[in-house]
């Protein structure tokens, strides 16, 4: 295995919360001393190279992938076009548990969703529609995630607390129980008839 790569992909998993050097060590299963060096390579070949569109930074205690700076144009440019004004279904549903549980870090909402988030919350954010809202005090000072004032806008709300209220569990276990029985009942006459 190339372990460069394989930390450049840790790396791109692990999206803007990042991993410390600790973490990525254990992961590769060798010394901080050399998962360090590597990092090192991997800044110095990102930064020299003319045909990458990303560079390694350190951010405290992590490392993470991010795009450079001379493509910030291109990236707005993409935000603002027609091909990203549609939200897709893992951005909305990314919005909408920010809107309900917010503060919170990527982590929770990935465990909320099942899935990685990362891309959603840089098109989320790219777009305004969420802002950092601080940092959770502990290891890695995960980034805390919350709507912004665009939101609230582009909604037409004046205060989060105007959101619909969610239906409640025993809501939804009743309407599907309901749902279930008359497509039971559609079928057992469709085939009786």
């Amino acid at each position: 295995m190339n372990e460069k790569a394989a930390i450049e992909t840790l790396l791109f998993v692990a999206g803007d919360e990042g991993l410390a050097l600790n973490e990525i060590a254990t992961l590769l299963a060798c010394s901080t001393q050399h998962v360090y060096q590597l990092l090192m390579e991997l800044q110095q070949e990102c930064e020299a190279s003319k045909m990458r569109g990303l560079t390694l930074l350190q951010v405290g205690e992590q490392y993470q992938l991010a795009t450079k700076k001379e493509y910030a144009e291109i990236i707005r440019s993409y935000a603002i076009s027609p091909l990203s004004t549609n939200l897709s279904q893992a951005a909305l549903e990314t919005l909408a548990i920010i809107a309900y549980k917010q503060p919170l870090t990527r982590m929770e909402i990935d465990e909320i969703r099942g899935v990685q988030t990362s891309g959603s919350l840089q098109k989320l954010t790219i777009r305004g529609l969420i802002e950092e809202k601080g940092r959770v005090d502990g290891p890695g000072r995960a980034i805390l995630y919350g709507t912004s004032h665009y939101f609230l806008d582009y909604f037409g709300l004046k205060k989060i607390t105007e959101l619909p209220a969610l239906p409640e569990m025993s809501d939804i276990e009743q309407d599907y129980s309901e749902k279930e029985s008359n497509l039971f009942f559609e079928r057992f006459n469709e085939q009786f008839s």
